[in-house]
């Protein structure tokens, strides 16, 4: 029997919903629970061919679980350790390597001094650093949003220069990205699941968090396409199986604004019935496969474009 489980928080209505339509399929010798964990032992084996990861970007622990479980061959959705290496500001930088369309977007050093440092840590810093090239470069308005995490935390919109020193204060250890505002039309949240599966839901995320994805942009066929190839290319760059791409389209050009998203909102109240649907059923279907491509003992990760060209000395694109 292949196990599939799903490793989450708080959370409810995905991995129930996910467990049920796993097993409602009655694939022979597949089965799908919560990941229990009673232990965990240097390289033993964990029981699971599959497990989904919904929390272990919050969870160190789990973190090193599913690490090791993955040395012992199990197919992690997503990669834990290209999870552990991967951050927001990284993530531009490849697109700008792959003719995807970012924002213009910089990295700040913290404004306060991480623990355990000292002025002298920073010697091969350079400050004040040079602000009239850096505002000149994104403009104003601007966002600044941490280099790493999600959920709309420790977001600012910014008016000016003033008010980025002002609200700069307010980060302490945070280490921020500064971004051009991209002035959009419409705006798309996409959910990527396998590297190959795309759902473009229209989303509006200047309203409150319940009512974003009421949005309802009409997309034409081409600019589907458009879409769905960004929406591949990325995901198989960064090698993540399961995973959100927002796109926000100005002058018709769809620019990826946010696409580190590898425990996407797939909660029923929030998402929508036929999104939640998709999802549930997408997940099912992508895990049953995983499950059945199996081998024990072998690395069963997914591993990006990115990593795979580099391991093979290989120029990307």
């Amino acid at each position: 029997m292949k196990k599939i489980g799903i490793l989450f928080g708080k959370e409810r209505s995905f991995p129930e919903a996910f467990i049920a339509r796993v097993n409602s399929k009655k694939v022979k010798g597949i089965k799908a629970e919560p990941v229990h964990i009673e232990k965990v032992i240097q390289g033993e084996d964990c029981g699971y061919a599959v497990i989904i990861d919904r929390i272990s970007q919050d969870v160190p622990f789990y973190r090193a679980f599913l690490k090791n479980a993955a040395l012992c061959g199990t197919a992690v959705i997503n990669n834990p350790f290209w999870w552990s290496a991967d951050e927001k500001f990284f993530n531009n930088c490849l697109m700008t390597k792959v003719d995807i369309p970012v924002p213009k977007t910089v990295i700040l050093p913290s404004f306060e001094l991480p623990v355990d440092t000292a002025h002298e840590s920073f010697s091969n810093l350079s400050y004040p650093l040079d602000w009239g090239t850096i505002f000149n470069y994104i403009g104003f308005p601007a966002y600044m949003k941490p280099f790493a995490g999600g959920g709309w935390k420790s977001v600012y919109k910014l008016t000016d220069r003033e008010d980025f020193f002002d609200k700069h204060k307010e980060t302490g250890e945070l280490v921020m990205m500064l971004q051009e505002e991209i002035i959009f039309e419409e705006y798309y949240r996409c959910y990527c699941i396998g590297g190959k599966y795309v759902r473009i839901m229209s989303y509006e995320p200047r309203n409150e968090h319940a009512l974003r994805y009421v949005a309802d942009f009409k997309p034409s066929a081409k600019k589907i396409k458009l879409m769905t190839d960004i929406v591949l290319k990325i995901n198989q760059y960064l090698g993540y199986d399961f995973n959100t791409v927002e796109l926000a389209v100005r002058d018709g050009i769809p620019y990826a604004i946010d696409f580190c998203n590898p425990a996407p909102d797939a909660d029923l109240k929030s998402v929508g019935e036929e999104n939640f649907e998709w999802v549930v059923e997408t997940a099912a279907t992508y895990a049953i496969e995983k499950a059945q491509a199996h081998k024990e003992g072998v690395d069963n990760l997914t591993w990006g474009e990115f990593i795979t060209s580099s391991a093979n000395k290989k120029t990307l694109k």
